[in-house]
């Protein structure tokens, strides 16, 4: 539905520089913006491109003026952008009550608002929170709890025992309280530890696709509140995350390492189990973590270090051909022969 920049201003918290009764019928990037959409701009290119662009206003932070475009003017763009999205593309709604096809234990609890799809299954004692959603062919099993306003997308498997908060989202194929990687050898054989614990997911958690989270082995797994996990990342049993951090994809988390809160992981971060990862830590892309990270810190590399420390390995290291030459060079001169030498 269209918008006027005054509504969309009133609803993102701006205020409107130009006319206030445009109409605004959609949102789109600078480059594919025509007349009557709003786009956004956080820095100098983007609002240079937007200004050139056809879109009818721009959202932009305060510092910005324009004489050829209406203005919505907000403290920060990107903010701002993320509400305006949210207002032209809602999400899905799903309407309550549940599919003749999903199969549905008699000891469970499923709020009436809630919406259960095609080819579920809801084990027994389970509960399922108000207007929380089953998309498709997922499974919730024995004695496991859904908050409110949960949303699975399709065939998210939720093992026994898991304890999900409210607004939580769990993206297609994603396996939660699976069981921990535990073994030990007895006669030559790798014996399996049973994995007895459970997985606890915070309040205002997303988890990407094809994520798998293990269940503890004696205690739980745990996933702080406001955590936004991405696609393919693995976090082992036991391991417990603090609240806000952010995992990027193909992460892999050890076995009980503990992660403090507001960190973030770039893509395809190695922890090994049994670490302690401190408050507002950021580990590199890539990065090998092998030691304890005090709070605060930056660390990078393989294996990581903190990032000073690392740079400086890195631009030694790509300084080695030229040091090569150069010693080479100096052993001529010297007439010093490195094969006669090492024989």
């Amino acid at each position: 539905m269209p918008f006027t920049t005054a509504e969309i201003a009133k609803l993102i918290g701006g205020q409107v520089v130009g006319d206030g009764n445009a109409a605004l019928k959609s949102f789109a990037p600078a480059e594919n913006a025509r007349v009557g959409d709003l786009t956004f701009a956080e820095n100098e290119d983007y609002f240079a491109r937007a200004e050139q662009s056809a879109a009818t206003a721009i959202i932009a932070d305060k510092r910005f003026s324009s004489s050829k475009k209406i203005l919505i003017q907000v403290p920060n763009a990107r903010v701002a952008f993320a509400k305006a999205l949210a207002l032209f593309f809602p999400e899905q709604k799903f309407a309550a009550g549940i599919h003749p096809s999903a199969v549905i234990a008699k000891s469970a609890q499923v709020d009436p608002s809630a919406h259960i799809g095609p080819h579920c299954t809801v084990g027994e004692r389970v509960k399922i929170g108000a207007r929380s959603v089953l998309q498709a062919g997922n499974f919730i099993g024995d004695d496991s709890q859904l908050g409110e306003d949960v949303n699975l997308f399709p065939n998210v498997t939720i093992y026994p025992r898991t304890q999900i908060g409210a607004r939580v989202r769990i993206h297609a194929n994603s396996v939660i309280g699976s069981d921990g990687y535990g073994y030990v050898q007895d006669g030559g054989i790798h014996f399996k530890v049973q994995q007895i614990g459970n997985t606890i997911i915070g309040d205002d958690v997303e988890i990407g696709a094809g994520c798998a989270i293990d269940r503890g082995a004696l205690g739980s797994t745990v996933i702080g509140k406001g955590t936004k996990i991405d696609n393919l990342v693995h976090i082992a049993h036991n391991v417990e995350i603090g609240e806000h951090c952010l995992i990027c994809g193909q992460v892999g988390i050890a076995g009980s390492a503990k992660v403090g809160n507001y960190v973030v992981m770039a893509g395809q971060v190695g922890i090994a189990g049994h670490l302690k990862i401190g408050n507002q830590v950021t580990v590199a892309s890539k990065s090998g973590v092998m030691h304890n990270i005090p709070d605060g810190e930056k660390w990078l590399g393989f294996p990581a270090q903190p990032d000073k420390q690392a740079k400086r390995i890195v631009i030694a290291t790509m300084r080695l051909p030229e040091l090569v030459k150069r010693v080479a060079e100096l052993e001529k001169k010297l007439g010093v022969n490195p094969k006669q030498d090492a024989e």
